[in-house]
């Protein structure tokens, strides 16, 4: 008979190794299912400034390889497996992985977000190097600069707007010439003095890979075909983000985007009822903050849920 665990963690970001840390100190043994991306978004991003408790700031993937020893220490394990499915209504609740099925009384899920890229090569080996999918994160860094920002959404143009706070400019790439963002946010973006806009253009190109800074952007024009170069010093990507659900689908319930549905901030549900043993925290639930330490505290709080769960039921 396959062993029972007292609770599992899918993800290991901020949340997932935050709901590690309270678990494991619980005396709990957590497993943590790492997945397709060990570290969360927190493993693609250089300096991070805006986490409690570092002065000057500290490297992402340091952050969660300090947060990992942390939980380790208390007795956390750590697993590099994918989910595929999760049976949440099985009892006890039954995980298909790719190391085979594991079977836990309670469930953290912590699988995050990823953010959507163009897939460009040269996106790809910019990213924390002038190339970033979060505003509120990296936008410090290009005070007095000139950037780019790709998206047609609200998303984009919140971006574009947070950004003109601390850049010099602030160049909104589309690749149509409709917008899907709501009146209301593009009117205001295109009222900002330091936002411009270009549509039905799109970027071939970061430049500045061999020197590891983005040094311009080579673009085309969807219409005419004609290229030319936008001389900037970074690049925001303002498409959205695609929760990491999918193993989820059917099992709990997801809005229209794929985010968890929770109620009092970490309780899954499934047709509107509370799924017992199940909780949800960090990116993949929270679709407004999208923050470190955000995620940290919903880690938190569903680690006290699943704790008070297993006391209730004599564990």
């Amino acid at each position: 008979m396959a062993e029972i665990r007292d609770t599992v963690i899918l993800g290991s970001g901020c949340a997932g190794l935050t709901a590690a840390l309270y678990t494991a100190r619980a005396g709990m043994k957590p497993l943590v299912l790492e997945g397709h991306e060990p570290g969360g978004q927190l493993s693609i991003t250089t300096l991070v400034e805006n986490f409690p408790g570092w002065p000057e700031g500290i490297q992402g993937p340091e952050l969660i390889e300090n947060m990992k020893k942390q939980a380790a220490r208390f007795g956390a394990t750590y697993q590099h497996a994918v989910v595929s499915r999760v049976e949440v209504d099985a009892h006890p609740i039954r995980l298909h992985t790719s190391i085979g099925e594991i079977h836990t009384r309670t469930l953290i899920v912590a699988s995050g977000a990823s953010a959507r890229w163009l897939g460009l090569p040269s996106e790809q080996a910019l990213i924390g190097h002038g190339v970033s999918s979060c505003a509120t994160c990296d936008g410090f860094f290009f005070r007095d600069k000139e950037i780019a920002v790709v998206g047609g959404g609200d998303s984009a143009m919140e971006e574009a707007i947070f950004l003109s706070r601390f850049a010099s400019k602030v160049t909104l790439l589309h690749r149509r010439d409709a917008f899907r963002a709501s009146k209301i946010m593009l009117e205001r973006a295109m009222a900002h003095p330091k936002i411009e806009f270009r549509s039905n253009t799109v970027v071939e190109e970061v430049l500045g890979v061999d020197e590891k800074e983005v040094k311009g952007l080579r673009l085309r024009d969807v219409r005419t075909g004609e290229r030319d170069v936008l001389n900037v010093s970074g690049m925001f990507l303002g498409i959205g983000h695609e929760p990491n659900t999918k193993m989820l689908t059917g099992e709990i319930d997801l809005d229209d985007e794929g985010y968890i549905k929770t109620t009092n901030h970490v309780f899954t549900t499934r047709n509107g009822v509370v799924v017992p043993g199940v909780f949800a925290c960090g990116d993949v639930q929270d679709r407004r903050y999208r923050q470190a330490i955000t995620a940290a505290g919903s880690g938190c709080m569903a680690a006290l849920e699943v704790e008070k769960y297993l006391e209730e039921r004599g564990r």
